[in-house]
């Protein structure tokens, strides 16, 4: 009984951390479906927000807006 428990204690160890590693792991691919669904998120509303301009614009006859200069507004601060 006693080389039970001397195995047994390793045994849980083990499988507790493989579990962790499990869950991290899927923890990181979840988290990668989330960045790829927000990208596609920013990129169809981009291409709908251009698309309601050139509406506006072709039903207005104005001249098409300069385009914006700014740099990446997709930053985001991770948590």
């Amino acid at each position: 009984m006693l080389q039970l428990k001397s195995i047994g204690t390793p045994l849980v160890l083990a499988l507790v951390l493989l579990a962790t590693a499990g869950c991290d792991q899927a923890e990181q691919s979840a988290q990668r479906v989330l960045d790829q669904a927000a990208e596609s998120a920013r990129q169809a509303i981009d291409k709908t927000h251009e698309t309601a301009q050139q509406a506006l614009n072709d039903t207005l006859g104005g001249k098409p807006p300069k385009p914006e200069n700014h740099q990446d507004k997709h930053d985001t601060q991770d948590i």
